[in-house]
């Protein structure tokens, strides 16, 4: 069984964001695997099946920076470790739509990885990140917290899909097979996956 986490934070005035695309990507699984997510406290979450494999959905509604309160408990509760934990993040340091698959190490200054990290006291989870690139004149809360462009928002579909695959293939094929074909550069990886098929 895999907890499979969407970083975002809850509220309509957040839900067009960039730090939002972890909550993006779990609603686009809930749909192709008809998982329902229920709000219940501080989490919208739902069990259910991917391929085979038991996962439950989860979107912390605590705000970003507390993050890893709900992340725990639900951990806990279901009698998980971190090793079953798949987190779904933005990321500044990667190029706008760009997918990169981590397992471990630091939280790369990302305050919900963060709150994550000290809840669960490990940082030995992959984490599934969405690169939304760094605003040009260096203002991180303002950049996160906007909209996309046009343009942004065509990369960032794809994107979502993409995530949505790699998510899939951890669960069905494992963590390593995934990395290895969505760590590639993306014209590489989709055509690695159109072989695969």
């Amino acid at each position: 069984m895999k907890l499979i986490v969407g970083l975002g934070n809850p509220g309509s005035e957040y839900a067009g964001t960039k730090h939002n695309v972890g909550f993006m990507v779990l609603d686009e699984l809930g749909r192709r695997h008809r998982i329902t997510l229920k709000k219940r406290g501080e989490t919208s979450a739902g069990p259910g099946y991917i391929k085979t494999e038991k996962v439950v959905l989860l979107k912390p509604l605590t705000y970003m920076n507390l993050s890893g309160l709900a992340v725990s408990r639900v951990l806990r509760g279901n009698g998980l470790t971190a090793a079953d934990l798949v987190v779904v993040q933005d990321d500044m340091d990667l190029p706008f739509g760009r997918l990169r698959l981590r397992f471990g190490g630091r939280s790369g200054g990302h305050h919900g990885i963060d709150s994550i990290i000290a809840e669960i006291g490990d940082s030995e989870f992959l984490r599934i990140k969405i690169g939304i690139g760094r605003p040009p004149e260096g203002d991180a809360v303002r950049h996160v917290l906007t909209g996309f462009s046009l343009e942004e928002t065509q990369l960032l579909d794809r994107a979502i899909l993409r995530a949505a695959d790699a998510v899939e293939m951890v669960t069905g094929e494992g963590v390593e097979r995934a990395m290895n074909l969505f760590n590639r550069r993306d014209d590489e990886a989709e055509a690695a996956e159109k072989d695969r098929q």
